[in-house]
């Protein structure tokens, strides 16, 4: 496994980093998690494009964590790179209303004429080789987060949310604890460096990556909040990032 990070930022403009996307490599599979504003540009500095994207996972329908969704796909149609490769687009309930409302905004612009485009739910989906676990967790009413176990190696993406014994099982025993920390202080929804510690504590987790960081946070303040609950090994995400598990 091999987590590259896009973006580790939010929806507030930052010149140090782009709003909220991860991609998780498996062999030659690759998995695109939340697609916020300005991911595809941010994905092509990190050494990917549209056409090697294999899944997009979704957390939740806030702007800053699926807004690039119509520009990945239009950019799918350049006809001198055209993406020919089927696409599935995963996401919690109201994915598929989702995406009957964007295509009822941009009709044929999203429509593709070399490849299908496959919107499921995570229950739909079937893994091949891997296996997949969610968990619904404390941010909007349709936020999810994420488990991908491989050959003994186990990724958790929680996207946004707040502290739940749910997110505490889904991180059990992870290889790669990547949480959000938005605020230097508990915010409702939201994880703070604390809460963070107490998370990865209570998982066991191997490695606690953090990421979704608002520009108020310092990275100074993160390692004191973390270190009051977790004594384990830690990493303050940066954009371009990649860590091999």
């Amino acid at each position: 496994m091999v987590v590259t990070f896009i973006g580790t930022g939010c929806g507030v403009p930052s010149q140090e980093r782009s709003s909220p996307s991860i991609l998780l490599s498996l062999d030659h599979e690759h998995i695109l998690f939340d697609t916020g504003p300005g991911s595809i540009r941010a994905l092509l500095r990190a050494g990917y494009t549209y056409n090697d994207i294999d899944h997009i996972f979704y957390t939740h329908f806030h702007v800053d964590h699926i807004s690039d969704l119509a520009p990945f796909l239009f950019a799918s149609k350049y006809p001198l790179a055209p993406r020919e490769k089927d696409i599935n687009i995963i996401g919690p309930p109201g994915i598929k209303e989702f995406w009957d409302r964007l295509h009822s905004l941009y009709g044929e612009q999203l429509i593709p004429s070399l490849y299908s485009i496959n919107i499921l739910t995570p229950e739909e989906f079937i893994p091949n080789g891997w296996k997949l676990k969610t968990a619904k967790l404390p941010h909007t009413e349709e936020s999810i987060g994420y488990r991908i176990e491989k050959k003994g190696k186990v990724f958790v993406y929680s996207g946004d949310t707040g502290y739940s014994k749910e997110l505490v099982k889904l991180g059990k025993g992870a290889n790669a604890l990547i949480l959000e920390c938005s605020f230097p202080k508990e915010v409702e929804g939201h994880l703070c460096p604390e809460l963070a510690g107490r998370v990865a504590r209570e998982c066991n987790a191997k490695l606690l990556i953090l990421t979704h960081l608002y520009p108020v946070m310092r990275k100074e303040e993160i390692s004191i909040g973390v270190s009051k609950k977790f004594l384990g090994e830690f990493i303050v995400a940066r954009d371009g990032m990649r860590i091999e598990i």
